[in-house]
């Protein structure tokens, strides 16, 4: 059925949709990239335009290939030229009042066979399939900045979404270059569910003075190997967008452990919304080094022998790693995929467990919880039974429990 799909509709044209609307076109499909006004659809045709010359500048294509590319994209100010799509992703800001403006127009311009994907990122999947009168072919398509570049995308499906869809929008997926992972309508999703309350951790951690935010990138990248630390990624991701999935998470599971920092949301309120706004954690232009920030707290966290600062921050992230595969939401290696291919680690969560080992992961986590340091009061029952004890009664067998 991939193969008879010709027309994609990718409804918004900023920085994701742009990507979304070139991942399509260069894997062939014929794109109409469709914004709300002639000025934003001129800065959505300049988001792609940037792309691709950076992409021949690499070497990544070649001019012929950018040719055939920008031949197969057209852009649009009327919905109404999706009236032949055959699929259509939709890209806007995320707020539901526009989703549902969006989706009550492409429900009744779009043919009744047409499937349509929202790349939301953290509001309800059925929500907005609800919006239509065919919620069976509504299904969650989230990808990952940048679009062209990241190779995970995230397939969310709600009780109404008939199979046929999945399997549909899965070969999508994989058709236009991504890994893909099917889970269900749930907050966060796998990706942000683990990755924003971490970051939301090193703001706590920065907000009570435990650390300069230059330590606490540094340390996080030397702990975890990551390409960037959490506070220079909230920076790239949107103080904004992370306070949004933080409050999705709230209002879904209210567990102290989405409480949004303060200093989170006192930023947002400021317009500090990291490099969107040239404000954030950083700042876009030069400047000094922040000086370090100590207190009584922070000394007594640094005297402390079993609490290191970058594992502070991956600890907290592995134990919910573990109760995400324990609720069987998702699979270790679904999540361990998740986190390497939409979020840039070496290693997943589980893979890191396996590297550090139980037994280290609960003493900071228990460590960190005698200095309220975090939310989590009990290690994952999952974490707990692969505590060695646990593991002698259990049946024999090394590694990592939570891949059998």
């Amino acid at each position: 059925m991939v193969q008879e799909f010709d027309k994609v509709g990718v409804v918004g044209l900023g920085t994701m949709g742009a990507g979304i609307a070139e991942v399509f076109a260069r894997a062939g499909f014929n794109v109409v990239g469709v914004e709300i006004d002639q000025a934003a659809l001129d800065r959505g045709r300049g988001h792609v335009d940037k792309s691709l010359s950076r992409a021949v500048s690499k070497g990544k294509i070649t001019e012929g290939e950018r040719s055939e590319i920008d031949a197969r994209l057209t852009f649009s100010t009327s919905r109404e030229d999706l009236a032949d799509a055959d699929f259509v992703v939709e890209a806007v800001p995320e707020h539901m009042d526009v989703k549902r403006d969006v989706f009550g127009d492409l429900d009744r311009i779009c043919p009744p066979g047409t499937i349509l994907a929202t790349n939301t990122s953290s509001l309800s999947v059925t929500e907005i399939a609800a919006l239509t009168d065919r919620p069976e072919k509504v299904v969650g398509l989230h990808f990952f900045n940048p679009a062209p570049v990241m190779k995970l995308a995230e397939v969310i499906t709600t009780v109404s979404t008939s199979a046929e869809t999945v399997d549909i929008v899965t070969e999508v997926a994989k058709r236009v270059g991504k890994t893909p992972i099917a889970v269900s309508d749930r907050g966060g999703f796998v990706a942000n569910a683990l990755l924003v309350p971490y970051i939301n951790d090193a703001i706590r951690l920065y907000e009570r003075r435990i650390a300069t935010r230059e330590e606490i990138d540094e340390a996080v990248k030397k702990a975890a190997g990551l390409p960037m630390g959490p506070l220079a990624l909230a920076d790239l991701v949107g103080l904004d967008v992370c306070l949004a999935v933080m409050d999705v998470l709230w209002d879904e599971f209210h567990d102290p452990r989405y409480t949004a920092s303060p200093l989170l949301r006192r930023m947002v309120a400021a317009g500090r919304l990291g490099r969107k706004t040239g404000q954030g954690f950083y700042a876009t232009g030069d400047e000094a080094p922040e000086p370090r920030r100590t207190g009584r707290l922070a000394e007594m966290v640094r005297e402390e022998e079993t609490l290191d600062l970058g594992e502070m921050l991956i600890a907290p992230q592995i134990d919910d790693a573990l109760r995400m595969v324990g609720d069987g939401y998702a699979s270790a290696k679904d999540i361990d995929t998740a986190m390497r291919f939409g979020c840039g680690y070496q290693k997943g969560p589980t893979e890191l467990l396996e590297e550090r080992g139980a037994e280290s992961v609960i003493t900071t986590l228990v460590a960190m919880s005698e200095y309220g340091l975090t939310t989590i009061a009990v290690p994952a029952p999952l974490l707990m039974d692969l505590l060695p004890d646990a593991e002698e009664s259990a049946s024999h067998g090394g590694g990592c429990a939570c891949h059998g």
